[in-house]
């Protein structure tokens, strides 16, 4: 049968080409699938496409299956075998560096990287009309996407090869030293100073760059650039490993001060506030209330009612495209709604989430450690899913076990037959009746960027809440630090309580060291699951007493009072008594530790291999 099969296709090949061997148009068709380079470069409508295509570098954002809040001491993974445990226990290496998705790999942001080289190579002499002032529009958002995949490389890989041009076939060399930390940044700074005068004025869709997004990528890797890890002076002060290193200027400044550098992340920074336009809810002089402040930090979340003007750049998703990045609630929530649990908050972020007075939340208060969750920042009820919080109704199956539709992540008393006290456990933990599988390790369940709407069935059903890659508000954080870091603590302040009035929270009035400590936990709060704690915490260099420790979770029992009977359970204070102990992951799930290598993430052996002019990063 095979032996025909060939024939015939043989056979097919031949006749077709005797009737068309001579036919020349026929041997000069171009393939369906392909356009070629002249093809793109002559046409507005290719190139718009071409650079279009670069902006899937972004991947998901932040709305992975596997998120990088699973790295810090904001949430851990909870199914095995994914590698975010390589990095979290300080095993990576050269040939095994762990978790590393495809906007972080080195080859794909280079590939990126190579895509905008081809784009403003030939955008720099373009062939078709400079109709609405395409030319200029497409070369502000590849000067863009170069900045912003390099600032990717940067951040984690610390200096690299600065490639400005598409290298060509047959070229004498291909291989290439490592630039040095300020150069890149350096070359990030003028993209982003390109691309803001080009797309200056300019009407962009959603979720293509504009002036703006330009101008907030310049504040954030200005600030990165004045923090700790990026000065080489200190970094060897504070880390052995960095002391070490041969090459510090791969890592670091070796020039300047950093109070110069402080002052351009400050003026970066002031850039963008200063586009008024944007910003959500920045003119309060006093605290919102309660509800209010969880209600306005939803609708930043969401993207929705205003909030969206907080969002300066974002990835947008489409209920019919089924991307991962519309499956949040999916990937994270709790398995009594037949979700994963993915990446479940730590109870060492729950509990950095201030009281309603701006007081610290502490298990040592007995008042405080008896109703943990009453009182507390209202951006807190607007992030995380705790025990006893109201959520989506259950599924049909679920229903008649769960008709208040309440997180159940604890454990409980109930009155059985005959009036015998039984313990059954909570809907959403790992002894569920519901996919206990996929029940939390730690008590907890993310709450933010999941749509509330009880019509979005999250486990079967996509959800369209965009991905914030720059919000406003982090570049007002921006400035606040810089001006910390400055002595300009009035003005750190004054925005600093701007942010905290909009989420309901009283002012902060500290100074000196114990506002930057105040600013720290701020920042930490309002961009939680925003992808910033992982290099906060590292730029900052506070990382062996952050990410580096254990992960943690509550476990809650729930007693009957004295002559009370529930046959089904629900969340009652009046007819339980609530006891909540905090307790250490298990070592065999994840046993976290710290180590100064993990300043950097490796380059990967094959890289390595690639390019013999390629330095390895301190420790590997």
């Amino acid at each position: 049968m095979l032996r025909k099969f060939k024939t015939i296709t043989l056979a097919v090949g031949i006749a077709a080409f005797s009737v068309t061997g001579c036919n020349d148009d026929f041997v000069n068709t171009q393939p369906l699938d392909q356009v070629s380079g002249e093809a793109v470069w002559s046409d507005a409508a290719l190139a718009e496409a071409f650079v279009t295509g670069i902006y899937a570098g972004l991947g998901q954002g932040g709305l992975n299956e596997q998120q990088l809040s699973s790295l810090t001491d904001e949430a851990i993974f909870t199914h095995p075998g994914r590698n975010i445990t390589t990095i979290t226990e300080g095993r990576s290496n050269p040939a095994d560096p762990g978790w590393v998705n495809e906007t972080i790999e080195w080859n794909q942001m280079y590939l990126r990287i190579r895509a905008t080289n081809l784009a403003l190579a030939n955008l720099a002499q373009p062939k078709f009309a400079n109709t609405n002032k395409i030319v200029e529009r497409l070369t502000g958002e590849a000067k863009f996407l170069r900045a912003y995949y390099y600032h990717q490389l940067v951040r984690y890989y610390g200096g690299v090869p600065l490639i400005d041009r598409p290298y060509a076939l047959g070229e004498a060399d291909y291989t290439v030293t490592r630039n040095t930390m300020e150069e890149c940044i350096n070359f990030i700074v003028k993209d982003c100073n390109d691309a803001a005068a080009l797309l200056k004025g300019m009407s962009m869709a959603k979720g293509r760059a504009n002036e703006v997004a330009a101008l907030a990528l310049k504040s954030r890797i200005l600030t990165y650039a004045a923090s700790d890890l990026y000065d080489a002076a200190t970094a060897k002060a504070k880390s052995s490993v960095h002391a070490a290193y041969a090459k510090p200027e791969l890592l670091g400044y070796t020039t300047g001060t950093r109070a110069e550098r402080w002052n351009k992340a400050k003026e970066a920074s002031k850039a963008v506030l200063d586009q008024t336009s944007y910003g959500f809810m920045f003119n309060l002089t006093a605290p919102v209330a309660k509800e209010e402040g969880t209600t306005n930090y939803n609708s930043i979340a969401l993207s929705r009612n205003g909030g969206e003007r907080d969002v300066l750049f974002s990835r947008s998703f489409i209920n019919d495209k089924q991307e991962a990045g519309g499956q949040v609630g999916l990937h994270n929530g709790p398995n009594g709604y037949h979700n994963w649990a993915g990446n479940t908050p730590v109870s060492l972020l729950v509990d950095d989430y201030e009281m309603m007075d701006g007081s610290k939340f502490s298990w040592s208060d007995p008042a405080k450690a008896a109703n943990p969750y009453a009182n507390r920042d209202p951006r807190f009820y607007a992030t995380i899913l705790y025990d006893g919080a109201p959520w989506k109704p259950r599924t049909a199956d679920v229903a008649a076990k769960d008709p208040v539709n309440q997180i159940q992540t604890g454990s409980y008393e109930v009155t059985g037959a005959g009036g015998a006290k039984t313990v059954i456990a909570g809907l959403d933990t790992r002894k569920s009746s519901v996919e206990d599988w996929n029940g939390s390790y730690t008590g907890y369940y993310q709450r933010k960027f999941t749509d509330p709407n009880p019509a979005i069935v999250d486990q079967n059903t996509y959800q369209q809440i965009p991905w914030p890659f720059f919000r406003y508000t982090e570049a007002a954080l921006n400035y606040a630090e810089a001006c910390i870091e400055l002595g300009q603590d009035a003005e750190a302040k004054l925005w600093l309580n701007r942010i905290r009035f909009r989420a309901g929270m009283p002012a902060i009035t500290e100074t000196g060291a114990a506002l930057r400590e105040r600013y720290r936990n701020e920042r930490r709060v309002e961009l939680a699951f925003e992808e910033h704690r992982y290099h906060d915490a590292r730029r900052w260099m506070i990382a062996p007493t952050t990410l580096g420790r254990k992960a943690n979770g509550i476990t809650i029992t729930g007693t009957l009072k004295p002559g009370k009977t529930v046959t089904l359970y629900k969340y009652d204070p009046t007819s339980y008594d609530y006891t909540y102990k905090v307790t250490e992951i298990d070592p065999g799930k994840e046993n976290r530790n710290w180590a100064d290598k993990q300043y950097y993430l490796p380059i990967h052996r094959d890289e390595m291999n690639r390019n013999n002019k390629l330095v390895q990063n301190p420790g590997y």
